[in-house]
């Protein structure tokens, strides 16, 4: 993957920049997080780009996991590079937001993480945690009181797994976990929001 594959907008703002990984409505987030500059990066595959490492695929309609997730994070590296800040963070949803926690593991380059109903479902990926530490001073964990009442045994895990992930954090960083009403497909832009609205404070 390079710098050309993916769509990069940008909306200026203060000195944090806040990188926002996926295809949720920019202007809809911005909006609501008016006080600091965002990059939104979209325009590639999420099942390949997103992946810390390959899966066969977990759902029915569903395509299998690349395992690119470390290419994404250098295309997002040099992209950092293109804009003033005076703090750095890396955000997502769902499988972007599984993505933005474990860049955290491999590189200090931000100082805080939102990770908003993310896919900690994936697997293998709660016993990576146990051995490699984020390396940002805040993350902020979400999830919806109803993204794990499914008959998918896999997702049904993500209530349990991000919980764990909490504890985890818990003991070297700040880490905050609030859950929301809904299932995961309710009001992601304002969750996200939500969460750079906390992460930034």
């Amino acid at each position: 993957m390079n710098r050309e594959d993916v769509k990069a907008a940008y909306f200026p703002g203060n000195g944090d920049l806040v990188i926002v990984m996926g295809e949720e409505s920019e202007e809809s987030i911005h909006d609501l997080c008016p006080e600091c500059s965002m990059l939104f990066i979209s325009g590639f595959d999420w099942n390949t780009y997103l992946s810390p490492w390959p899966v066969p695929a977990v759902f029915r309609h569903g395509g299998d996991f690349g395992g690119k997730a470390d290419e994404m994070l250098e295309v997002i590296t040099e992209l950092s590079k293109e804009y003033p800040y005076d703090r750095l963070f890396i955000a997502g949803y769902s499988l972007a937001g599984l993505a933005a926690l474990y860049f955290c593991t491999k590189t200090d380059l931000f100082d805080g993480c939102v990770s908003a109903s993310g896919s900690m479902w994936y697997p293998s990926f709660t016993e990576y945690l146990a051995e490699h530490s984020v390396q940002c001073e805040k993350v902020y964990l979400s999830l919806g009181n109803r993204e794990n009442k499914t008959k998918n045994t896999v997702m049904a895990s993500v209530l349990e797994n991000t919980a764990k992930v909490n504890g985890m954090l818990s003991r070297y960083t700040r880490c905050i976990f609030e859950m929301n009403e809904g299932g995961h497909f309710d009001h992601p832009e304002e969750r996200l929001a939500k969460g750079i609205r906390t992460i930034i404070a």
